[in-house]
Parts: structure tokens; sequence; C-alpha cells
């Protein structure tokens, strides 16, 4: 059993498996853009996503830096990234670029795209980047929403039974006359001609 043990192991020892997360959030903080397979890309996203958010914390910090408290944690902040994220410059980028594109956003600062599978063993490719400045935050209709609650079972059932009203006709102008609709005569059932045979 496996209880409690999450993630991928990616035929790797931890130590590489932890070497190879280090080597690939820093390429995506440089290029923006990767291609990988989809599941390590699945796995990516959580380390990515903690950098990020380091980096937001900092900026959150402000820019005082009279203040020596406010220095010390965003300088211990900034060695947090360091031990993770192997190049210098990906971590000034990472805590001036990407942490002012994500300041109002709350998660979600990568998106994978699927490609395809690859030729040499037919795994499964995607690329996995960093959303763009400009782009929303993506609002949750309401409808799908309640679609996702669902109505209680009882109400749903009576609306079901219950009979659409029916629409009243509009009051008519008191000058004009309304014509009673009388209904129509039964008409009397012909007698049917005997059959001959």
């Amino acid at each position: 059993m496996r209880h409690l043990k999450t993630g991928r192991k990616f035929n790797r020892n931890s130590t590489h498996r932890y070497a190879m997360w280090r080597n690939m959030t820093t390429s995506l903080i440089v290029h923006e853009r990767i291609k990988t397979t989809n599941e390590k890309a699945k796995e990516l996203r959580h380390y990515v996503e903690k950098m990020v958010t380091i980096a937001k914390r900092a900026r959150a910090l402000g820019e005082n830096a009279a203040d020596t408290s406010i220095a010390a944690r965003k300088l211990h902040l900034r060695r947090q990234a360091l031990a993770f994220v192997r190049d210098k410059d990906a971590v000034t980028k990472l805590f001036d670029e990407l942490a002012a594109r994500f300041a109002d956003r709350s998660g979600g600062y990568t998106r994978i795209i699927k490609v395809g599978d690859r030729i040499g063993d037919g795994a499964r490719v995607s690329f996995i980047e960093f959303l763009a400045a400009d782009e929303e935050v993506a609002e949750k209709s309401k409808k799908s929403a309640a679609k996702r609650r669902g109505k209680p079972k009882v109400k749903a059932e009576a609306e079901k039974a219950a009979p659409a009203p029916a629409e009243e006709p509009a009051p008519a102008a008191p000058d004009e006359t309304v014509p009673v609709e009388t209904p129509p005569a039964a008409e009397e059932p012909t007698p049917e001609e005997p059959k001959q045979p």
C-alpha cells in the first residue's frame, strides 16, 4: 500500500528527482516555456508555483529599505528561492518580473498545452508556460457553479411535476367587445354502411 506517498517516481531515486525539478524550474523561469512530458509538466507546476509564491511574499513586504526587519525578511525569502533555483539571474527575474506580473493572481501561474506524442518513444508531450501579464483570471459562471451544486432532489422533482403556468389573455380595452367563443357542436356520428361480403 502507498498510503501518504504522493507524487510520481519517474523511475528515479529521490536525489535524482529533486535535481530534475530544480533544473526544470530554473529552465522554466529563464525561458518561460519548456517542452516536456505531460506527467513531468503536471508535477513541475507544484514546484514552480511555490517559487512564485515566495517571490510574491517578498514583493508584498514593500520597498522600505530603511526597516532592517523587512530587509532581513526579503533577504531570507530570496535565499529560500536560491536554495532551489540554480541560477542567480533566474531568481532576479523571478523576484522582479514574475512577482510583479502575478501580484493580483492568487494561484495558477502556469498553463499546460498538450502537443501530441513524441516520435521516438511515443510519450505524450506538452508545453508548460507562464501565463501572460494581461490574461484575466477565468471567472466561473454562475450557471456552471449552480450545475455543480445541483438542485435538491425534492425541488427538482416538484418543478418537473408542476405544470407550466398558463398565460392569461390581456385585458381588452373598454370600448372594444371581446368575442365569445362558442364550443363547436358535437357532430353526430354517421352510421356506417353495412359491409357486403
